[in-house]
């Protein structure tokens, strides 16, 4: 079984080519253009696209957890057990769920917007709560779609260089393989700031990540130094 880091720009067309409808095409397509999460693209609607600037509006929509003390309402870690506002034991915390939600606009090139055009079109998106949704499907589906149409494209499994574990390709590998094609491409601080823009990172270090993956082809060029010897 092959096993690479990372895919690179012909293995993620390969896989968009591996897939069997216009729709999946776009599912795979989008993310592998945008870098988009594939949450995001699943949130993606008609409304969404502005074909005449050639941009897309992604909305990135998170619930974090908020705990505080029951007292005094001071916010806490999970691990307190005395509060430091009012210095009560905190037997129970209180939860409440905030939603968090950042709106980034981005450029797509040309081509995949002619396809979303011909996709609408055809009637391919779906009215739910006032939107007409592009991929009115769940994200178990999509998810499916991917390691199907990955199968069908023999690609290698994925392995993550922090854990060492190996996994079968699957949405967020579309971002991770644009991400780390734009470092190879630009890493200057420039470059990593407008990743950092197109990704939707709120803190550049969460980008940083992506040199340091980049950078795995240290060992490659390290190995060659002694092939002549050899």
């Amino acid at each position: 079984m092959e096993i690479k880091a990372y895919l690179d720009p012909e293995e993620t067309g390969r896989l968009e080519d591996a897939t069997t409808c216009l729709r999946d095409k776009l599912l795979v397509r989008v993310p592998r253009r945008l870098g988009c999460r594939i949450s995001e693209a699943l949130g993606l609607a008609v409304q969404d696209i502005d074909f005449v600037n050639g941009r897309l509006t992604i909305q990135h929509l998170k619930a974090r957890v908020k705990l505080s003390c029951p007292d005094c309402g001071t916010r806490l870690g999970k691990k307190h057990t005395w509060c430091p506002g009012c210095g009560h034991k905190v037997e129970t915390l209180v939860q409440k769920e905030e939603e968090h939600r950042r709106i980034r606009t981005v450029p797509l090139d040309r081509e995949t917007l002619d396809l979303l055009q011909t996709y609408i079109n055809g009637g391919g998106p779906v009215a739910s709560n006032g939107r007409r949704m592009l991929f009115p499907i769940s994200r178990q589906r999509a998810w499916q779609i991917f390691i199907e149409a990955a199968n069908r494209a023999g690609l290698p499994h994925i392995i993550n260089p922090e854990t060492g574990r190996v996994h079968k390709v699957s949405p967020h590998k579309m971002r991770d393989a644009f991400a780390i094609n734009a470092v190879k491409h630009n890493d200057t601080g420039d470059g990593l700031r407008m990743l950092q823009e197109q990704l939707g990172h709120k803190d550049i270090s969460t980008t940083m990540r992506y040199r340091k993956v980049a950078g795995q082809e240290l060992q490659t060029w390290y190995n060659d130094l002694f092939k002549e010897g050899k």
